[in-house]
């Protein structure tokens, strides 16, 4: 945990989060500026700033997040369309948390990635 990470925050109780999943290593929890009609975060518990750092640390973190969200989105219906999995790595992508998070969207026809 990093004492001034909003997410490690979350964690711990310090900030609430409208939990929508959660086991030993993962927490799952709506967005609060969602991006789609059904907009989630996921985090592992274990800290690290992005996935290039996650990766260079804790390379099984992914898998553990990956596994979240499939078990997750197989209780969803409205990802029986499909769904988007995202992680932003540094400002110019996006990143405003520095705790590595992947963005689960759907409910909706999302379109085209990108321009």
């Amino acid at each position: 945990m990093k004492a001034d990470c909003l997410f490690c925050k979350i964690l711990e109780d310090q900030i609430p989060a409208s939990k929508v999943y959660e086991n030993s290593r993962v927490l799952g929890f709506v967005d609060i500026h969602p991006q789609a009609k059904k907009h989630f975060l996921f985090i592992h518990k274990n800290h690290s700033k992005d996935i290039v750092d996650m990766m260079d640390s804790s390379p099984d973190d992914v898998k553990d997040i990956y596994q979240a969200i499939s078990e997750f989105s197989k209780t969803q219906d409205h990802f029986a369309e499909g769904m988007r999995v995202v992680t932003n790595m540094g400002p110019h992508a996006g990143q405003t948390v520095f705790h590595t998070h992947f963005h689960v969207l759907g409910g909706e026809d999302l379109g085209r990635f990108g321009k």
